[in-house]
């Protein structure tokens, strides 16, 4: 059974699900920025080792897409890991629009001291360790519900949708 609300309470901003997200957002990444400190990472450069530290090398266009970053974004993010010395850039010989990015020795042996990050972000959640998994999966679902419906002009204006009128 959804909750319908009145409509004079539709727009406030409490009832958005946009601010909720955004909230939660903003609260992981000062926890992020407090637990990467002692790695000498950024959270937007935590998650370009994650990519690396999984596959070992790709091309920059694989690691936006991974990320949902573009180019002008990870660019700058990839030259200070570069300069940082954990991540080896590298032209393709055969299209040199293509850059390779590698974790150099330095970058791997960080990897070491990264693996006790998701545990402390679990553990500053306070959520048990099947409830994060579930939340993970419920965002990646909802994510996915909604580039489905960018992608296929579905928005609609959600009167007739049966959901509640809260978002």
């Amino acid at each position: 059974m959804s909750a319908r609300l009145p409509e004079d309470e539709f727009l406030r901003l409490d009832n958005q699900i946009c601010f909720a997200l955004n909230a939660t957002s903003r609260a992981f990444n000062g926890l992020y920025r407090e637990v990467l400190k002692d790695l000498g990472l950024t959270y937007p450069q935590y998650l370009v080792m994650l990519v690396l530290w999984e596959f070992g090398e790709l091309p920059v266009k694989r690691i936006g897409e991974r990320l949902r970053l573009d180019s002008g974004t990870l660019s700058p993010l990839l030259k200070r890991l570069e300069a940082q010395g954990l991540v080896q850039r590298e032209r393709s010989a055969e299209d040199e629009r293509s850059v390779t990015v590698r974790p150099t020795a330095a970058g791997e042996a960080l990897r070491v001291q990264a693996r006790l990050v998701p545990r402390r972000i679990a553990a500053a959640t306070g959520l048990a360790t099947e409830e994060v998994i579930d939340l993970r999966r419920r965002l990646h679902e909802l994510t996915l519900t909604i580039d489905a419906a960018l992608l296929d002009g579905g928005l609609d204006d959600g009167l007739d949708s049966g959901s509640p009128n809260c978002a």
